[in-house]
């Protein structure tokens, strides 16, 4: 976890030598762009990309997950293709989803595959086809924690839902205690943070509950937070700034948001050792998934409750959905341009250092051949 913020941060520097002007996403202040200090890589990336003939602006919004993966292919991609402005509104995957199924946007990012109303939703704006879920980008949803005096915490599914079902209210409780026996922990007030918004994220973290943690975890998996109690906040940023600044907070994001000493917990699986959220780990879970979708769809099933040692059992796949056919003539060109690089082996690389896992071999090549199928 060390070295990964260190790359974070040092990405994060690099960041600040692009010029602004690339910097095209509504909100910017988590851009972690993937450059070197003299702008080499950019050169490198931005030489192997395809514009074709994209023009004109591209509006897509949705997961608040992916944004920092988004900046960063945004950065690379507008410096080839100079003649397109990607806005990516990082507004959850409900919004994004919502914003889709009216025809306000070229593509949304969503944390869940589509469900059977939304994909007939979608139906309405992709004239002769429908929306179809193309996986991108992956990784663990870190669960981060602020206590006093404690820089290593493991929990296990039971625990964790627990705490967020708020059954579990301080931190020194005998449940967590038995799970870290040399933890100094506190008498102090848990203060547990979920997503204000509908999002994914919150999806895959309660599929993971109601997963692991049946028992405990009664409320079916929804992007909407079904328990009572606890406290909100809107967006993945918002919630890792709750978890840094709050004494006794816990929270659930995705790992690039785990910075600035934001530490994680240590998921307690069946394996031997308890599990780092970490992208290698995340990479292990999300290499076995299945590709349930039907069609061009390539929506996944994934497994929550995983026994091998490593593979971190909290994970999400952000699909990018699109319409299979009937895109706009006008943006059409611009969308598979971008899309195409995305799941480019540059685009995919990028990952990795902003926190993220690439799509498996096998899924981004069959996401490749989707995109070039658009019309």
């Amino acid at each position: 976890m060390k070295l990964q913020r260190m790359n974070r941060r040092a990405l994060a520097l690099g960041a600040l030598a692009v010029s602004g002007a690339l910097a095209l996403t509504a909100c910017g202040s988590d851009d972690t762009g993937n450059t070197s200090g003299d702008g080499s890589s950019e050169t490198t990336q931005a030489g192997n990309i395809d514009c074709g003939d994209a023009k004109g602006q591209l509006q897509a919004s949705g997961s608040s997950a992916q944004k920092n993966a988004i900046d960063a292919w945004i950065k690379q991609y507008t410096a080839s293709c100079k003649d397109v402005q990607v806005n990516y509104r990082p507004d959850g995957s409900g919004a994004g989803i919502t914003a889709f199924t009216q025809g306000q946007t070229a593509f949304a990012g969503s944390d869940s595959a589509l469900d059977p109303e939304e994909i007939e939703a979608s139906k309405k704006v992709c004239k002769s086809g429908q929306g179809i879920d193309l996986p991108m980008v992956g990784g663990p949803i870190a669960v981060g924690f602020n206590v006093p005096g404690v820089d290593t915490l493991n929990l296990d599914a039971a625990t964790l839902a627990k705490i967020f079902d708020t059954q579990i209210k301080k931190w020194n409780d005998p449940a967590i205690q038995k799970l870290n026996p040399e933890a100094k922990l506190p008498d102090l007030q848990i203060q547990a943070f979920h997503r204000s918004d509908e999002s994914g994220t919150t999806d895959n973290f309660t599929k993971y509950l109601k997963a692991a943690a049946p028992k405990d975890w009664k409320y079916e998996p929804e992007k909407a937070w079904k328990a009572k109690g606890g406290q909100s906040a809107n967006g993945s940023s918002g919630l890792a700034q709750q978890v840094k600044a709050t004494s006794g907070a816990i929270g659930y994001f995705e790992l690039s948001y785990a910075k600035d000493g934001i530490k994680t917990v240590d998921i307690k699986t069946e394996a031997a050792e308890p599990v780092k959220a970490t992208v290698e780990n995340a990479t292990a879970a999300i290499g076995a998934a299945k590709v349930v979708g039907t069609g061009k769809d390539l929506a996944l099933e994934l497994d929550y409750t995983p026994s091998a040692d490593g593979a971190y059992p909290i994970v999400l796949v952000t699909y990018e959905i699109v319409c299979d056919k009937g895109n706009k003539a006008d943006t059409l060109p611009a969308t598979k341009s971008f899309l195409n690089y995305m799941a480019s082996e540059d685009g995919q690389n990028l990952l990795a250092d902003a926190g993220y896992a690439p799509m498996p071999t096998e899924i981004i090549t069959k996401v490749r051949e989707t995109i070039s199928g658009l019309s």
